[in-house]
């Protein structure tokens, strides 16, 4: 997992509705926000690393999402391949008091 600098406020979780993603660029580098159907946030690199899919346009499941060009599946919590052949890199995302979405990169 990445995100070992400065936590930065991205948005608010209202933004991203639930079971969607959301690509924010953060510093210079693009990164898909997830909001899953359970409440949780979760933020990875925004392109696929096979083929450059955009990953916020991806299927969400419970802590995973589906690349939409061909459906590598990815943990969101690690960025570890769950199908495919490469990892993404996944950044340290919380929740402030306010429901805003803080992330490390």
């Amino acid at each position: 997992m990445s995100g070992n600098g400065t936590e930065r406020f991205v948005t608010t979780l209202g933004e991203i509705p639930a079971g969607e993603g959301r690509t924010f660029e953060i510093d210079g580098k693009r990164v898909a926000i997830f909001h899953t159907r359970a409440g949780e946030v979760f933020a990875i690199d925004a392109m696929c690393p096979h083929r450059g899919g955009p990953m916020a346009d991806g299927l969400v499941g419970d802590a995973t999402v589906l690349c939409p060009l061909h459906a590598w599946k990815f943990d969101l919590r690690t960025g570890n391949a769950i199908t495919g052949l490469c990892s993404i890199n996944a950044y340290p995302t919380r929740l402030d008091d306010k429901n805003h979405i803080l992330l490390k990169i």
